[in-house]
């Protein structure tokens, strides 16, 4: 399942929530709603994505099951897979 969080009221609440379950590792890939990818957090392609269009998933099989594709840019080797097969 997609993490569908209420993380805070206001962005500097939201940040800190955001860290707490990554650090617990709740949360490791992050994703792109409008284009249904997935990715590492700390990929490039993801840093100028507006809140709105960001997702997480706690692991790999959670962001495949929601029909979201690895990233060409961080997960290459995933991609190459996902792309062979489809």
């Amino acid at each position: 399942m997609i993490f569908h969080l209420s993380l805070g009221p206001d962005p500097d609440t939201r940040r800190r929530q955001l860290f707490s379950l990554i650090r617990a590792g709740k949360i490791k890939l992050g994703g792109y709603k409008k284009n249904k990818i997935y990715g590492l957090l700390n990929c490039a392609s993801g840093k100028g994505m507006k809140v709105e269009n960001r997702v997480f998933f706690k692991d790999e099989n959670e962001a495949l099951q929601a029909g979201y594709r690895p990233c060409a840019r961080c997960l290459r080797e995933a991609y190459k897979i996902w792309k062979s097969a489809h």
